[in-house]
């Protein structure tokens, strides 16, 4: 299938309709890239809380922070270990990756905190990155490192799996070159990783939780973000938006102001696209909803 790309002024970008995939239209007819916040040092992690509420770290300052229509930006916390992905789950809790806590946390409704993992067979994590909860409640966690290399306990990166007991972690992934961006579908079926350290994303089989086969290729790029629609297509971030087919064929691209580092597909109508992009917060609508959260109302 063709790309069909609208080319625009830079100056133009959050006023503009952007691309769309021919004959399958992903961005809504009109839609506008909208800037929602800005004066950030580097968002990442954006997540909905199915109320009417985004979280999104903003990771040198360490802190989470809040947008809603209603209420605009707001700080949730500040964190020590820093925080990075973010995903709520179906009790409502706020799952956190902390780089330099080097650990994965949990945040309950009133705000107290407590650690869930924070290392594998005796050995410190490395600095958990991305992370997505599977319909049984396990969480999977992907932990590379990147800056200060020191102190490195797990002889490489890797992808991990949080029991939903909270009492077991396994290492499900360990032939990757620095996995970042991991998300599933909602059925529990399909997981995704994203691989920048080999500029590939793959997409593997959930056999039963925690255990997967039959590795394919799900694009052709590396990311850092991922998001997937309930027509199986496949989102990676970087200058723009790439979006691929269920078979990996490049489908569309949205154009961004930004480098986009991650995106969540949410939002009160399901159709928001919510991206952290460095300094800012975008979002835009699109015709789909998210295929990978195994608790949205459908």
């Amino acid at each position: 299938m063709r790309i069909q790309t609208l080319l625009i002024p830079v100056m133009l970008l959050t006023q503009a309709v952007f691309a769309y995939a021919e004959n399958d239209p992903i961005v809504e007819k009109g839609a506008k890239v909208q800037k929602l916040a800005g004066d950030f040092r580097f968002t990442e992690g954006p997540a909905w809380d199915r109320t009417g509420t985004l979280y999104f770290s903003d990771i040198p300052n360490n802190k989470i922070h809040t947008w809603s229509e209603k209420k605009g930006l707001g700080t949730f916390k500040v964190l020590e270990g820093s925080c990075n992905g973010l995903i709520f789950d179906k009790a409502g809790n706020l799952i956190v990756c902390q780089p330099t806590g080097r650990a994965v946390i949990k945040i309950t409704p009133s705000g107290e905190e407590s650690i869930i993992a924070d290392s594998y067979q005796g050995k410190k994590l490395n600095s958990p990155n991305d992370l997505w909860i599977d319909p049984s409640g396990g969480i999977y966690f992907t932990d590379p490192r990147y800056g200060n290399m020191d102190d490195l306990q797990q002889g490489g990166f890797h992808v991990y799996y949080i029991h939903p007991d909270g009492k077991k972690v396994d290492r499900v992934l360990d032939n990757l070159v620095k996995p970042n961006g991991v998300i599933g579908s909602a059925d529990g079926k399909k997981l995704y990783v994203a691989d920048p350290g080999a500029k590939k994303s793959y997409v593997y089989e959930i056999v039963s939780p925690g255990k997967l086969t039959n590795r394919k290729l799900a694009a052709d790029a590396g990311s850092d973000g991922l998001v997937l629609d309930e027509r199986g297509n496949f989102y990676v971030t970087g200058k723009e938006i790439r979006v691929f087919s269920p078979d990996a064929k490049e489908i569309a691209t949205i154009p961004l102001p930004e480098g986009a580092a991650n995106m969540t597909l949410s939002g009160p109508d399901g159709k928001t696209l919510y991206i952290t992009a460095r300094t800012s917060l975008y979002s835009i609508k699109l015709n789909v909803k998210s295929g990978s959260d195994p608790f949205a109302k459908r």
